[in-house]
């Protein structure tokens, strides 16, 4: 049996303190009203700023100069009356919007970090149930860490269900098709294109359909782990045939589960915009996530002594896993990029301006990350089983995927004022704060060799 060291639990207490700490603060900090925001874009251009107002000042000297006859000076003032009534209405427009944005930054960072973990464990549940069906014969000295790993489902989905059910409460505006008079004619709100999704993009039927998905991978996840402990017990195979009808009916809950989750969790972030390829996507993002996180935990729990039959070829074939899932991954960001992007045709094609224009930096670097660094590393089978490159590599590639999700959210719900700082980094700690606890407290409940499986000697003696 696996015991929880003391040190990693605190440790994992710690992040989550320092989490909601950073947090909090995010919240804090954020500007409450459209005078705050004005005083913090008059202090990030101070310097345009007062030199504009130079300009403007020594132009209406020199008009004033010209405008000698009362009947022309009347004219002008009134016509620059006029504009200025325009410019302010433009103008407290603009506030309203970098208000909206920079209130939405500490809710964006907690969602983005809420999301990420919550579908690394999905990922992590789709392996298993996968493994499962195709009755492999080298993973069942894993199916505990998996299990382990899936214990935080429950957790994750209850927080993530609850920041969803705020959105619809509208406590923030991280999605625009949930903000007020978008659907109605006679609103200044009124989006057209919303408008015409609205049967599908409503927050009732969302809410809905977000209950079904997180409780119908909540009911396999619970089941299966419920066979598989009750199959160590047992004098036949009843449990684990149990677990393999469940798990074939599961994927296909899954596969259509996760693509609608994709639309409405992510890219509706962009209601004017889709892609047939997004849910795929999505899914190759969090699944190469979850296996790199089996093999961090089944590197970590074999360095303090546990896992005695899991040897080089696992982690061989883990790290196999990571390369491949990496390659799938690049193939899709390319294949819509390429495609989009070629065509040309403005509706689409503004996603990856915007991406490319204001998060250059993150768009491109998650290619590095997530295909490029794995690639390099990963392609030497040397490499593959050395405990210490698969772990520089799977650390790379999570905080690679992390930055993929941040793509995908954060231009939707914050545009230009993206920046990964306390409210992002204070985020990512406490939900890996949490993750480790309930993660490795789970570890600590049943043995961690799922000893009857009917394939369990076959994977005890694995060699690739």
């Amino acid at each position: 049996m696996y015991t929880f060291s003391s040190k990693l639990k605190t440790f994992s207490f710690i992040l989550m303190a320092v989490g909601l700490l950073g947090i909090g603060y995010g919240f804090l900090s954020a500007p409450k009203d459209i005078q705050e925001v004005e005083k913090i874009l008059a202090a990030d251009e101070h310097g345009s700023h007062g030199a504009a107002h130079e300009e403007k000042a020594e132009a209406s000297q020199k008009e004033a100069g010209h405008h000698e006859s009362a009947e022309a000076s009347h004219d002008a003032h009134k016509a620059a009356g006029h504009a200025e009534v325009s410019g302010a209405n433009e103008h407290e427009k603009h506030l309203e919007h970098v208000l909206h944005q920079l209130q939405n930054k500490p809710w964006s960072a907690v969602y983005v970090a809420c999301i990420f973990f919550l579908l690394l464990s999905m990922g992590v549940l789709a392996f298993y149930a996968i493994q499962q069906v195709a009755q492999a014969g080298w993973s069942p000295v894993l199916f505990r860490v998996m299990q382990g790993i899936t214990a935080y489902l429950p957790a994750g989905s209850v927080v993530f269900f609850i920041i969803l059910v705020l959105c619809g409460l509208h406590f923030n505006h991280i999605f625009v098709w949930l903000g007020e008079g978008v659907t109605d004619p006679k609103s200044p709100n009124y989006d057209a294109i919303i408008a015409g999704k609205s049967g599908y993009l409503n927050f009732p039927f969302w809410i809905v359909r977000a209950f079904i998905f997180l409780l119908g991978w909540n009911i396999y996840r619970h089941f299966s782990r419920k066979n598989c402990l009750a199959q160590d017990e047992a004098n036949d195979d009843l449990y684990y045939k149990k677990n393999f009808k469940a798990s074939a009916g599961f994927l296909v809950f899954f596969i259509v589960s996760e693509s609608i989750m994709a639309w409405d969790w992510i890219m509706s972030f962009d209601p004017h915009w889709f892609s047939t390829l997004f849910a795929w996507y999505v899914f190759a993002s969090f699944f190469v996530s979850g296996i790199t996180t089996i093999a961090l935990v089944t590197i970590y729990l074999k360095s303090k002594g546990y896992l005695e039959y899991v040897n080089n070829s696992h982690i061989h074939d883990l790290a196999k896993f990571m390369f491949g899932i990496s390659v799938f991954w690049t193939y899709l960001w390319f294949s819509q990029f390429m495609l989009i992007w070629y065509a040309n045709i403005p509706e689409e094609v503004t996603y990856f301006v915007t991406r490319i224009q204001l998060y250059n930096l993150p768009f491109f670097g998650a290619v590095v990350m997530n295909f490029v660094f794995p690639l390099l590393i990963l392609i030497n089978t040397d490499f593959k089983r050395l405990n210490w490159v698969v772990v520089m590599a799977g650390i790379v590639i999570l905080l690679g995927h992390y930055v993929d999700f941040f793509n995908m959210i954060m231009p939707g719900t914050v545009g230009d004022k993206w920046f990964i700082g306390v409210p992002e980094i204070a985020s990512i700690l406490f939900f890996l704060g949490l993750f480790i606890f309930v993660v490795f407290t789970a570890l600590t409940k049943s043995p961690l060799l799922a000893k009857r499986n009917p394939f369990i000697e076959e994977s005890k003696h694995f060699h690739y």
